[in-house]
């Protein structure tokens, strides 16, 4: 006889073994201990959260002959035996998907008015009850309306919006909610450990992961993975059969974006396809770095479920990214996991969405009209000492930008010839906020710079690299405060977003 599926072998046989669903274990066996069981039940959530397991549980406990209510189900009695072996008559599962139509569910309705054969209670479970018709929901209703003393209902579905309200209000609702990593590592360390197999914790934590709040499919992973039971299973083990690229390259490419460094993004990329990572895995691994980057961004780090080491790099990384930024990484990576399911090229899509960050970020790069000639000095002022220099986001102050100016050059040089040139003969005034002030020593360099959003781009990405924080620039001659007419353009208004795009100069005019 074939040996069974992990899944199937260890599947929980007693509300004890229940893993994550206390609230609703917790509700059932009061029911039991009070013999307060409802007629019918509705069960929802995700798949391979225990729907289908608690209904089966339910119809062992309610026909379980053991005396203390506490311990049903026993596994011990006639009852609960004959259905761990799938042999009760009086438990009925029907798949909805398969049986839709109005008469599957007036042949149901014909056989439920006869007393059960072995137990004392016939009970009905009817998985993905969503698949069902109108006239089949409309069939179903009149049973659970007035439903024989010996029947019980248990309802599953995993689209509960897809259920008639008519259903739901005859039934008693319970939501199960996906695993946490946790939860499923833990149960895989359990499973491990009795089938005298080798893992390290990593991997069972990459297992789950890749279960998606699963316990089902997390169990099939690992019983993929076991091809050789005394083989260590390695986190690169794991890697290698599911595909999934390993934390290192999801981290280099994600810290490309925040870089704004395609290039560096596609060589991650490529490497992390010569050795076997499957372009969809890679793209959800990075939709969910991303999204945790963003949670440490917005609410900190303490809601994401990760180690402290990680937790760390993610705050790091949210400082390092500006919310837009990080939004538009996170919706063109999002968008690439539908797009790696066929077409002859599936890391294409990845590559898009790396290049459409970086682009997409470049083109934001606020952009500083020249002030009007009116209030241009004719000659240059003296470059005057940093005003207001107050700290700035991470405690940056325009003293702290000076002192590594030659660094910001040496960073602009990769990404242009001429802009480093120019720029050392400017000096950081001041820092308010997110906006670093610069002055220019006279015109011709001021000239030089002000007018070009492609050269301004190029000391934002410098400023970024140097300092882990997504700056904008305020340019200015030779110290003149600034007037309303130097007051930043931001290129993300529409209008003059699609403008630029199309190669338009942007500039501001007096009215």
């Amino acid at each position: 006889m074939p040996e069974q599926a992990l899944y199937l072998s260890w599947r929980p046989l007693a509300f004890d073994e229940m893993v994550g669903q206390e609230h609703i274990t917790r509700t059932l066996r009061n029911a039991l201990r009070s013999d307060r069981v409802r007629h019918a039940y509705l069960f929802s959530g995700p798949r391979g959260t225990g729907k289908t397991t608690t209904a089966r549980l339910l119809a062992k406990a309610v026909n379980c002959l053991h005396p203390d209510p506490d311990r049903r189900p026993c596994n011990e009695c006639a009852a609960c035996i004959a259905v761990n072996e799938g042999r009760f008559l009086d438990l009925i599962e029907i798949d909805a998907a398969t049986h839709t139509g109005v008469d599957d569910v007036r042949d149901l309705r014909e056989k439920v008015a006869f007393s059960p054969g072995e137990g004392r209670f016939k009970v009905y479970i009817i998985d993905e009850v969503h698949r069902f018709s109108g006239s089949a929901f409309d069939a179903l209703l009149k049973t659970l309306e007035e439903p024989p003393e010996h029947a019980i209902f248990v309802l599953a579905t995993t689209e509960i919006d897809k259920v008639p309200a008519t259903i739901k209000s005859r039934c008693l609702q319970f939501e199960f909610r996906r695993f946490s990593v946790t939860e499923v590592a833990d149960r895989l360390e359990r499973i491990v450990e009795a089938e005298a197999l080798h893992a390290e914790r990593p991997a069972l934590e990459r297992i789950a992961r890749q279960g998606g709040g699963s316990m089902r499919d997390s169990i099939s992973l690992l019983d993929q993975i076991v091809t050789d039971p005394t083989e260590l299973i390695s986190l690169e083990l794991v890697e290698r059969v599911l595909g999934t690229a390993s934390d290192a390259a999801v981290r280099a490419l994600v810290e490309a974006v925040i870089a704004q460094d395609a290039a560096s993004g596609l060589r991650v990329i490529q490497s992390a396809m010569d050795h076997g990572s499957d372009p969809r895995q890679f793209a959800q691994q990075t939709v969910e770095h991303l999204r945790a980057v963003l949670l440490a961004q917005m609410a900190g780090p303490e809601l994401i479920e990760a180690s402290e080491a990680d937790r760390s790099l993610y705050a790091g990384q949210a400082a390092a990214i500006g919310r837009s930024s990080l939004l538009r990484a996170l919706r063109a990576f999002n968008d690439a996991i539908a797009g790696t399911r066929g077409g002859w090229q599936p890391q294409l899509a990845l590559e898009l969405a790396l290049v459409g960050s970086v682009r997409g970020a470049e083109e934001v790069v606020t952009v500083y009209a020249a002030p009007p000639a009116a209030h241009t000095p004719a000659t240059a002022e003296p470059l005057p000492p940093a005003l207001a220099d107050h700290p700035g986001p991470h405690g940056i102050t325009a003293a702290a930008i000076n002192d590594r100016w030659d660094e910001v050059l040496r960073i602009m040089s990769r990404f242009s010839k001429t802009s480093p040139d120019v720029m050392k003969y400017f000096r950081a005034q001041r820092v308010e906020g997110n906006v670093v002030y610069l002055v220019a020593e006279n015109e011709t360099y001021f000239k030089r710079i002000n007018p070009y959003p492609e050269k301004q781009s190029v000391i934002v990405r410098a400023l970024r690299e140097v300092f882990r924080v997504p700056f904008t620039l305020h340019l200015s001659l030779g110290g003149a405060a600034a007037s309303p007419a130097e007051q930043p353009l931001d290129l993300n208004d529409p209008l003059l977003s699609a403008g630029a795009e199309y190669g338009a100069e942007i500039r501001r005019v007096d009215q």
